[in-house]
């Protein structure tokens, strides 16, 4: 893959003016309230597992609109102090999986929530099991154009709000240290990350990986690669539908909650990705409302830094935690 976006010295000031909805925070206010209305205490169930040096737990809480959603929870078998937590939400098109499959965080030694995602679960992995009991209006195959005609019917509104309220039921834990709860996540998961830190408050930490959902308009317009190819294949066909479309987007905007955001933050950006160009995510970054740092990989595509960008993100967060 060639280097197509900005040189690096350019992205680095990259900060791009990106269109707010007047009512942006109002939206917002009022969605996490409704659901967080209608929110049950998060039930726990502890599984047999052949895992020694966890504790596996399969989690259901309440989501956007009092929905349940699914999620696993490790412990550190026989940890006997609040732990620090973190919460990772997960790639486009994937599910919760198999608990073996997310060791990392567990074995040294937080607390690991693992939310699934609503309606995914089935493009790669080991599955998921949480619904969407939404529908939507016409719509391409995936999950972007779902519901995008109104920002109160897109699908994102319900998986950001679900975001949310995982950090709530997290936090609500008698084994967590509530104030020391930090989450993450790679592509889809990177910006549901970025909007979970703009809409909850008092994170120990972000760390969005090459993270996707964010600068739609230069997105959509400048990568040939799904999810973003969805839009255009919608619009392609709803030819006079641009504007309001983009006007939804811009009430799920990366940027929109990055400056909101005040966690302190790790990004990482791949320079030759072309799912989430690296513009979008320097745009993003660029604007965090907090202290934020990021890790550029120069020769990767999506995949970004995988393990040893993980290393990294451990020494951020154990440097965040004991400050």
């Amino acid at each position: 893959m060639p280097r197509f976006d900005l040189p690096v010295e350019e992205l680095r000031s990259y900060r791009p003016e990106v269109a707010e909805p007047a009512d942006f925070d109002d939206f917002w206010e009022q969605t996490l309230s409704e659901s967080r209305a209608l929110a049950q205490p998060i039930e726990l169930r502890r599984i047999d597992s052949p895992l020694q040096s966890v504790e596996v737990y399969d989690v259901t809480f309440s989501g956007f609109g009092g929905d349940p959603v699914g999620g696993w929870l490790l412990l550190p078998a026989d940890a006997d102090e609040q732990l620090p937590a973190v919460i990772e939400y997960i790639g486009y098109g994937g599910g919760r999986g198999l608990p073996h499959e997310r060791l990392g965080w567990a074995v040294a030694g937080y607390a690991y929530f693992l939310m699934d995602t609503r309606g995914q679960g089935s493009g790669w992995g080991t599955g998921g099991t949480t619904p969407d009991p939404h529908g939507s209006g016409p719509a391409v195959p995936g999950y972007m154009t779902r519901g995008i005609d109104d920002p109160h019917d897109y699908y994102y509104r319900r998986v950001f709000t679900d975001a949310v309220l995982a950090i709530d039921a997290i936090r609500s834990l008698d084994r967590i240290d509530s104030a020391r709860v930090a989450i993450c996540g790679g592509s889809q998961g990177g910006g549901i990350a970025i909007a979970a830190a703009g809409l909850a408050t008092g994170l120990a930490a972000a760390m969005p990986e090459v993270p996707f959902l964010c600068n739609f308009e230069r997105a959509v317009g400048m990568t040939g690669r799904d999810p973003y190819q969805e839009i255009v294949r919608y619009l392609a066909v709803h030819r006079d539908a641009a504007a309001g479309v983009f006007e939804t987007l811009s009430y799920f905007d990366g940027v929109n909650f990055a400056q909101r955001a005040t966690a302190p933050a790790l990004f990482s950006v791949a320079l030759l990705d072309p799912v989430c160009p690296p513009s979008t995510v320097y745009a993003a970054h660029n604007h965090w409302g907090g202290s934020a740092q990021i890790v550029d990989y120069p020769f990767n595509e999506h995949e970004g830094g995988q393990g040893l960008h993980w290393e990294k993100q451990v020494a951020f967060l154990a440097e965040q935690l004991a400050g």
